[in-house]
């Protein structure tokens, strides 16, 4: 079986979740990569999906300039605490961002931290 890729777009744990149950209600038996998938993220998902959807919307109505998607995925993925956690997370991307952005980015994510 060779399966075709519809699209190609980044996702973040909370939509790789709501995916993954939607495949557990197709399939009758979970195979171990799906089992295992699912074990890792009930260990890391700390919001819930709709705080999760609000997030990366809120995330990008700040219209940080150079900030993309997948960028808003990592940050709702890891949801770092502080400016320099931010720096660190988005480090991989070689992203510039203004200071005044970071912190716009550390309120937004705190928000949601303290509901959850």
């Amino acid at each position: 079986m060779n399966p075709k890729i519809i699209s190609d777009e980044p996702i973040n744990m909370y939509d790789l979740n709501k995916e993954l149950k939607k495949i557990r209600k197709r399939e009758e038996e979970a195979n171990i990569r799906s089992a295992k998938t699912g074990e890792y993220l009930k260990n890391f998902l700390v919001l819930k999906q709709g705080d999760a959807d609000a997030l990366r919307k809120e995330l990008n109505e700040l219209n940080v300039p150079r900030l993309k998607d997948v960028h808003v995925n990592k940050l709702v993925d890891i949801l770092p605490e502080t400016v320099d956690e931010v720096k660190l997370t988005l480090n991989k991307y070689n992203v510039s961002i203004s200071k005044e952005n970071y912190k716009k980015i550390v309120n937004s994510i705190n928000k949601f931290r303290n509901t959850s």
